[in-house]
């Protein structure tokens, strides 16, 4: 997953795709990745900006955790127009893990075996 490479739009459009194509996800699932990417998007763009200033900055733990959760396409546009977490091997290697364990829960809630998770009423669409 080289640097400046946008991999990450073809690869949630796939995913999203196999996951229409093969289950039914749940809509909240879907509606998720837009509203996280832009607030992850503009954490990176609050650290990066903190980092050229000196001030206080947002922990890799929370900008990992926003990846996980859904926002790991802003993270990725971040990285790339921003340049920012961008060259630090460690972090790149965690954020990768969270994009595909991300891919892999959204896979998941579309199979039949998260579909009968969407019996429980928080879960529902």
């Amino acid at each position: 997953m080289g640097r400046g490479k946008p991999v990450g739009l073809p690869v949630l459009l796939a995913v999203l795709s196999a996951g229409l194509l093969f289950g039914q996800p749940p809509l909240w699932a879907l509606w998720i990745y837009l509203p996280l990417s832009a607030l992850t998007f503009f954490v990176y763009a609050f650290d990066k900006s903190a980092a050229q200033q000196g001030a206080w900055r947002t922990s890799e733990n929370t900008l990992h955790l926003l990846a996980l959760i859904g926002g790991w396409p802003g993270a990725l546009l971040a990285q790339q127009v921003l340049r920012h977490k961008s060259s630090k091997a460690a972090f790149r290697a965690v954020f990768w893990c969270t994009v595909m364990l991300n891919l892999l829960a959204f896979i998941f809630l579309a199979s039949p075996h998260g579909q009968a998770l969407a019996g429980i009423p928080w879960l529902k669409s």
